[in-house]
C-alpha cells in the first residue's frame, strides 16, 4: 500500500486533517510529518497575541499519523477500495516538553507495541525540525474494517 493511498483512506478532512505526508511505514511503525500553518483556526484563541499549538491538537496529530495511518497500513489486506476503516481512540498518555508555533513542521515517529484483535497500541513521539523532542507517550485505539 502506497503512502498516498493511506492518507486518502483517513476519515478526516481539512481543517481537522493533521497529516501532510508519510515518510516511512512498515509492520513495526510509521514516520510522518505535518506543518502547522499560521492560519489554523485554533491559533486565534490559543493564546492572545502569542499563538501556540494546543496540546490536544499535538496529540491528535500523533494519533492521526502514529495510530490511524499505521492501523490502515496494518489492515491493508482486509481493506477494499470502497470501504474506509473505522477508528476509535481508546487511551492516551502524553508528556509535553516544547511548544509548537505557527509554521512549524513536526515529525511523528510511532512504534507498534501491540496489534491484536484489531486493537493497536503504539509508543509515539513528536520532534521539531531541529530534532528536539516536543512530546511523547502512548496511544491506543480500536480499528474496524
Amino acid at each position: 500500500m502506497k503512502t498516498k493511498e493511506i492518507i486518502k483512506l483517513l476519515p478526516y478532512q481539512k481543517p481537522f486533517l493533521f497529516v501532510e505526508g508519510i515518510d516511512t511505514v512498515s509492520e513495526n511503525g510509521i514516520t510522518g510529518h505535518y506543518t502547522f500553518k499560521e492560519d489554523e483556526s485554533f491559533y486565534e484563541g490559543h493564546f492572545k497575541n502569542n499563538p501556540i499549538t494546543p496540546g490536544v491538537i499535538l496529540t491528535e496529530c500523533m494519533a492521526q499519523i502514529g495510530l490511524v495511518c499505521l492501523g490502515i497500513y496494518l489492515l491493508k489486506d482486509e481493506l477494499d477500495k470502497a470501504s474506509r476503516p473505522q477508528i476509535a481512540l481508546t487511551a492516551h498518555q502524553m508528556d509535553y516538553y516544547l511548544p509548537v508555533l505557527p509554521n512549524e513542521r513536526v515529525i511523528v515517529i510511532s512504534e507498534k507495541e501491540v496489534f491484536r484483535f484489531n486493537k493497536l497500541k503504539c509508543k509515539v513521539k513528536m520532534l521539531n525540525e531541529k530534532g528536539d523532542l516536543v512530546c511523547r507517550g502512548q496511544i491506543s485505539g480500536m480499528l474496524k474494517v
